[in-house]
């Protein structure tokens, strides 16, 4: 179908509609897309539910919005609340509110400083975080940065360059409130810069253990460099 010959879809208050090809979609109210959108633009400012997938340019979700299957597009931004049934796969991703992905995320850029909660792998040339976060997989990116800002877990972490500091702002007031640190069984990568870490193995060329990190085993081939308030219980160079 030509983008001209589109309608919008808007649903206001309680309501249904079945999918379909649209230029503009946009939930107000507790609304439900009964199948697959095909869309420009997904809006969903209320309580929205898509039993289906969503395809579209650009995708917002400022209220709580659910997507039973898999969203693709270009621009997806969650001020709000986001569950997503399947996968995640876009061009950018910035997750203020809390994202839920039940399968994978694949994006060129993923910016979060709320929460994101990825139950498979996630994958990014660009993964940078100031949040909370829980991926059940492998994070893989060429550029990996994080401010640690509460209880972070991941299963693996892969990339180039790597970086996971503690938030500043967390050494005062809310120290003793707020458990920060990162939970991950292997870290591997070329430039690798840990603070507040708890990890298995950690592999790299130029390693770098901070503050208050618990390591097993650390093996790099150029350099490495241990803090005095770290534990690393085994290191060698290979």
């Amino acid at each position: 179908m030509e983008l001209k010959k589109r309608g919008d879809l808007t649903l206001n208050g309680l309501g249904s509609a079945n999918g379909g090809q649209f230029h503009h979609v946009k939930i107000n109210g507790t609304g439900t897309v009964n199948t697959d959108i095909d869309c420009t633009e997904f809006e969903c400012h209320g309580s929205g539910s898509v039993n289906g997938n969503v395809t579209s340019h650009k995708v917002k979700i400022s209220g709580n919005g659910k997507v039973k299957g898999t969203i693709e597009t270009g621009l997806m931004t969650v001020e709000g609340t986001a569950k997503i049934g399947e996968n995640l796969f876009a061009k950018t991703v910035e997750v203020s509110g809390k994202a839920v992905i039940g399968g994978r995320l694949k994006a060129e850029e993923i910016k979060v400083k709320g929460m994101l909660v990825v139950k498979e792998d996630c994958e990014a040339e660009l993964f940078k975080a100031e949040s909370h976060f829980s991926i059940g997989g492998l994070l893989n990116a060429d550029h990996i940065e994080v401010s640690l800002f509460g209880e972070c877990k991941v299963k693996e972490i892969g990339g180039q360059k790597i970086f996971i500091k503690q938030k500043a702002a967390l050494l005062g007031l809310f120290k003793s409130f707020l458990p920060t640190q990162l939970e991950v069984d292997l870290i591997e990568g070329d430039e690798i810069e840990v603070e507040n870490t708890k990890a298995a193995v950690i592999r790299g060329n130029h390693v770098t253990i901070g503050p208050k990190c618990q390591i097993g085993l650390v093996e790099y081939k150029e350099e490495l460099t241990i803090d005095k308030k770290a534990t690393v219980k085994e290191y060698r160079k290979v």
